[in-house]
């Protein structure tokens, strides 16, 4: 079975690029205009749903401030070794959480398979966690004080 890994792509901008960009983002109205794509020489536009749009504008104003943009596409379903390298953890960590129940996951065959959307979500209560203990210590910190 073959294992899937993120998929990244990188694009450099140079001045040309983020000249184009700062001008679309000035075209566009207020701070979240509505984008439309089509076909060049065709009168038709399609508008993106929102949520796209937003997405897209984050890219324009990287690419207008003069920076790289790299995007990253992940499987639905996720290796050990892939869900441990995104949670920024060693990988017998990343199996103990799932034997505590700590983390969903099934088993494919011998091999042991994380949802994406559960790995994500875990990282995003785990520092969700840290920010509220920081805060905590900042607290304490200002108390003595």
């Amino acid at each position: 079975m073959s294992t899937s890994v993120a998929v990244t792509n990188r694009l450099l901008t140079n001045e040309r690029d983020a000249e184009m960009a700062r001008e679309v983002l000035d075209d566009l109205v207020g701070p979240a205009g509505q984008l439309a794509v089509g076909q060049v020489g065709s009168q038709v536009a399609t508008p993106l749903p929102p949520e796209l749009g937003v997405i897209l504008q984050q890219v324009l104003r990287a690419v207008a401030e003069g920076s790289s943009v790299t995007v990253t596409s992940i499987p639905k379903e996720l290796t050990t070794s892939s869900a441990a390298a995104m949670l920024g953890m060693s990988r017998p960590t990343l199996m103990r959480l799932v034997a505590e129940g700590h983390l969903p996951a099934h088993k494919v065959g011998s091999h042991t398979r994380l949802l994406a959307d559960d790995v994500v979500a875990y990282r995003k209560a785990r520092r969700a966690r840290e920010r509220a203990a920081f805060a905590e210590l900042l607290e304490l910190e200002g108390d003595e004080v």
